[in-house]
């Protein structure tokens, strides 16, 4: 179950240290809710991909509180290794937490698209970038392919699904816990149709709890497959065999909802980018191993979607 669940106000430009390595950066903060570290390779009009991280308070380095991989700063460093600019920030849960000020029935999945939207908006006012890309990981890809249709130039899902969440949390019942499965759908059927899930077992009480309801409906309404064949831009659609949380078959039905789409599987990755040669309990140790790197053909393939379009 725990799968499941325009105004510029500060610029302060410092040298990021890690892996050995360099990185000219810039803490950018926009709006009331976003914060996050651009890192600008030393090229003439680079690219810039605009990162949005996926479910839960994840922070711009891809890590929660309790767990710790690093998975979207190695990414963001990877690409800056390839003269590509990244911008990643914080979800906005990280800082109402941090303010102590979560009201967790006040969360509605519109909030993540709006900050999405803003930082687009921002980024398309800055002559530095020849292009920018809007790159979303796990909840995160459909988040950015609806900020995407705000005028990026091309658009990348990561480990996305390619089904409304209340099919894809049926789905993964069904595999997890069948006996569960079809009081999950009456449930959701009566969010979707009521406004309201009542009825539902106690073993699902994590998923239906009364102050999440109101989020998810607000995330149910919408088709990651209808919203990606509204962007007649190019589009990348990946996901690794070893992903735990996202099927591939929903990177397939994403990619098949798009004619301009690429498709890419990459072998032995997982959910959080990272290379399982071993079985489930490798890959899911993986998710606090903050030193083990992204896989390079994930950088190698994003590099290559960028510079070919």
């Amino acid at each position: 179950m725990k799968n499941l669940i325009i105004m510029l106000l500060a610029i302060f430009v410092n040298t990021v240290y890690a892996q050995e390595s360099t990185f000219n950066s810039e803490e950018i903060i926009i709006g009331s809710f976003v914060e996050g570290t651009l890192l600008l390779p030393d090229a003439e009009n680079p690219s810039l991909v605009i990162m949005i991280p996926g479910s839960g308070p994840t922070d711009r380095d891809g890590n929660q509180a309790m767990q710790k991989n690093n998975s979207l700063r190695f990414l963001a460093e990877g690409l800056y290794e390839k003269n590509i600019a990244t911008y990643r920030y914080d979800k906005r849960l990280t800082k109402i937490m941090k303010m102590g000020q979560l009201d967790e029935s006040k969360i509605n999945f519109d909030h993540f698209i709006e900050d999405a939207m803003e930082v687009l908006a921002h980024f398309q006012n800055d002559e530095r970038f020849n292009r920018i890309t809007v790159l979303g990981h796990s909840q995160g890809s459909l988040v950015a392919m609806i900020a995407a249709q705000n005028g990026a130039d091309a658009y990348i899902s990561l480990a996305g699904a390619g089904q409304a969440i209340d099919d894809v949390i049926v789905d993964q019942l069904a595999k997890q816990a069948p006996g569960l499965k079809d009081n999950a759908r009456e449930s959701f059927n009566d969010m979707r149709l009521k406004g309201v899930a009542e009825n539902y077992s106690p073993g699902l009480s994590s998923i239906f709890r009364p102050s999440l309801q109101p989020f998810l409906i607000s995330w149910m309404k919408y088709e990651p497959q209808e919203e990606i064949a509204k962007l007649d831009i190019p589009v990348l659609v990946v996901n690794g065999d070893k992903d735990l949380q996202v099927q591939v078959s929903e990177a397939e039905m994403l990619a098949a909802a798009n004619t301009r789409s690429k498709l890419v599987i990459i072998e032995n990755m997982n959910h959080i980018f990272k290379e399982i040669q071993g079985n489930d309990l490798e890959n899911q140790k993986s998710y606090n191993e903050y030193k083990r790197p992204v896989m390079p053909k994930l950088i190698d393939e994003i590099a290559s979607f960028l510079t070919s379009e």
